[in-house]
């Protein structure tokens, strides 16, 4: 039986705790942390390991130190705050990442490893000691920006094969994982290895929505129950490249006419599959040879299809790879992952944790990748979300309401506190 099926009710102490959470350090410690790569139009720039990421890591460890925490590391420089417990019992986890994209906003990630800290804060402010030992994650490299793919550190932390690939990895500039890691190091020379080995008790990872729907819901919390599944491929339209103005249509071999109608069909049939779960991007075209006057004689498009049913997302494989025969075009698997359910018992324990605070919420799925979605893999995993303002991030003008991402983080603090007392 799981140490969650028979979770102990929720006591006055995730109350208190949840009560101690300061809004004023909150906000101060968002501020700070948006210091370290801000950009001129109020976004953030910072990219994993980097000088600007060493910066932000080097305050957040102070930070830590500050509140009495251990900080440690591991093979993919992810770093591991821990408030300890009262007993040798697995930890209890939250965390998110602090890398960004290139015009980032301030919340992305980040929000979630600062309102982890706060609760911290907020624990030792109230008194209270838990029975499990916290511990606030700051994930490596999840963004994917300067070295691919994204979410290295939580997927190496569940599978730590994965470092023998990754640390061949090269940035733009030619600088590889290995070498970064080894920077990374050389800054924080103190820091020890983790030596947990157990599995954590739970993760819950709190994050801004970055789509509409809580805005749309006019609903301050959503309880996300999964993480939708992806299919990534690339379709390649061959044609003949010829003059634009002596060439006649019927003659004509326009590869970027053929990627048109094939893209039609995709999205056509896509729609039908998934219905209004479904998510089909076209994101990335490569013509050549890309010039005004000449016929496409070769285009490229990616195809993104995201879908929580594993069903429809199989069904979407074989159909791309029949329309991809019937065209005669080529079709390049680039990426899957099937879709990620939560803890039916965290989801419950974060809707009591609401309840407590007398805030409403919605079930929704993620349509984003996080770090919850590995995590999953190693301990009951689940998140939160708070709204975001007209649905936007990955921009400078990503925007929560100060009182949401207070309200959120004392339900997270409510949560934490909750499964620390569990047995």
């Amino acid at each position: 039986m799981s140490a969650l099926s028979s979770l102990a009710p929720l006591g006055d102490a995730a109350s208190t705790v949840a009560a101690h959470v300061d809004a004023a350090r909150l906000l101060r410690s968002i501020e700070t942390l948006a210091s370290f790569g801000a950009r001129s139009d109020g976004g953030v720039d910072r990219p994993a390991l980097s000088e600007r990421d060493l910066d932000a890591r080097r305050y957040l460890i102070d930070r830590a130190t500050e509140l009495g925490c251990t900080v440690t590391t591991d093979a993919c420089a992810n770093l591991f705050i821990r408030r300890p417990g009262s007993e040798n019992l697995a930890p209890v986890m939250t965390g998110s990442h602090a890398d960004t994209q290139p015009s980032g906003g301030r919340l992305d990630g980040c929000y979630g490893v600062l309102a982890g800290i706060e609760c911290i804060a907020a624990l030792n402010d109230a008194g209270v000691r838990t029975r499990r030992p916290l511990d606030v994650v700051v994930w490596t490299n999840e963004e994917g920006t300067r070295f691919q793919p994204g979410a290295m550190g939580s997927s190496a932390f569940v599978q730590p094969a994965l470092m023998e690939r990754y640390r061949t990895v090269s940035d733009a500039n030619g600088v590889t994982l290995a070498e970064a890691l080894d920077a990374h190091a050389n800054a924080f020379p103190s820091l020890t290895a983790r030596a947990e080995q157990t599995p954590g008790h739970a993760f819950i990872e709190l994050h801004i929505e970055q789509g509409p729907q809580l805005e749309l819901a006019d609903l301050p919390l959503g309880i996300v129950s999964g993480i939708q599944g992806v299919r990534w491929y690339a379709v390649t339209c061959n044609g003949v490249a010829a003059h634009a103005g002596t060439t006649p249509m019927p003659a004509r071999r326009d590869a970027m006419t053929l990627a048109i109608a094939v893209r039609a069909e995709i999205d056509a049939f896509a729609h039908t599959l998934g219905l209004a779960d479904t998510r089909v991007t076209f994101g990335r075209w490569s013509v050549t040879p890309n010039s005004i006057n000449t016929i496409a004689s070769c285009v490229t498009f990616t195809v993104d299809f995201r879908h929580p049913d594993e069903r429809v997302l199989a069904a979407f494989d074989q159909q791309i790879a029949q329309c991809a025969q019937r065209h005669g075009v080529a079709l390049e698997a680039l990426f899957s992952h099937a879709p990620v359910d939560f803890a039916p018992a965290l989801l419950t324990r974060l809707s009591d944790a609401a309840d407590a605070l007398d805030a409403p919420t919605m079930k929704l799925t993620s349509g984003a990748f996080h770090d919850a979605m590995y995590l999953a893999q190693h301990c009951p995993t689940a998140m939160l979300f708070v709204p975001s303002r007209d649905g936007i991030s990955h921009n400078p003008l990503e925007h929560t309401d100060d009182d949401y991402l207070v309200l959120g983080t004392r339900a997270l603090a409510h949560c934490l506190t909750a499964l620390c007392n569990d047995a």
